[in-house]
């Protein structure tokens, strides 16, 4: 009889093993967000995965109009602009309202991917801390712009907006008409103050680059937000 007991062991050991590997893959499954390797979809949550699978979709064109589509995204899609570290080929202008307020200047015309971290963004942050602070919707949002062919400031290297892989914001206007800026509101210490700081964080959880007033003073009066691919994966949050 004694023999027979490492037979059971043995067998337990199995069924126990395959159970978990069974949940572990199901966890996966249902926690697409936080894995690298499962491509993106705008009905995921953001997970820990989120700002490096939007920085992986800036090298895959056809992979992020594929991603917008799925969602069925309206959108207008803009020329080509520039030439070698310069080129922007993935601008777009959302005209889905569902998805995103408007935009103002309504022409600006960030990459896919950034467009693709803006609905997450919306979705996810701008939109919940709206309602939580104001218990209204934000019907605009004022930018300064995305594409710009020119070196980060101070550097050599090229800025993520030579790309339209960036997107400057600078205020969000609410139903009501309220206007909440960063150069106006950033140093309040009422709700205002405290939902452009929550809607910073929250953009952390998304791309790769989040500059806010914190940073310095050239981001005095905005959000600078981008999907540099970094050696390593790691992000920038101030």
């Amino acid at each position: 009889m004694t023999r027979i007991w490492p037979y059971i062991f043995a067998f337990v050991a199995v069924i126990a093993a395959t159970l978990g590997a069974i949940w572990v893959m199901q966890w996966v499954r249902e926690h697409p967000q936080h894995f690298r390797h499962i491509p993106l979809a705008l009905s995921h949550e953001i997970g820990a995965a989120t700002p490096a699978k939007l920085a992986d979709l800036t090298q895959d064109e056809a992979a992020c109009f594929a991603v917008m589509d799925a969602a069925q995204v309206s959108y207008e899609r803009r020329p080509v602009v520039g030439e070698g570290s310069c080129r922007a080929s993935q601008r777009m202008i959302m005209s889905d309202k569902r998805l995103f307020p408007a935009m103002t200047p309504a022409r600006a015309a960030p990459s896919c991917a950034v467009s693709a971290g803006m609905i997450l963004w919306q979705r996810d942050v701008v939109g919940p801390m709206a309602h939580a602070f104001f218990g209204q919707k934000v019907v605009r949002v004022e930018n300064l712009g995305s594409y710009n062919c020119r070196n980060i400031a101070g550097a050599s290297a090229r800025s993520e907006h030579s790309r339209a892989n960036a997107i400057d914001i600078s205020a969000f206007v609410l139903a009501d008409g309220t206007r909440i800026s960063l150069k106006d509101d950033w140093a309040d210490d009422g709700d205002k103050g405290a939902f452009l700081r929550s809607v910073r964080d929250g953009a952390c959880d998304i791309f790769t680059t989040t500059l806010s007033p914190d940073y310095n003073a050239a981001h005095a009066d905005h959000f600078h937000l981008d999907l540099a691919q970094r050696t390593g994966g790691w992000s920038l949050c101030r």
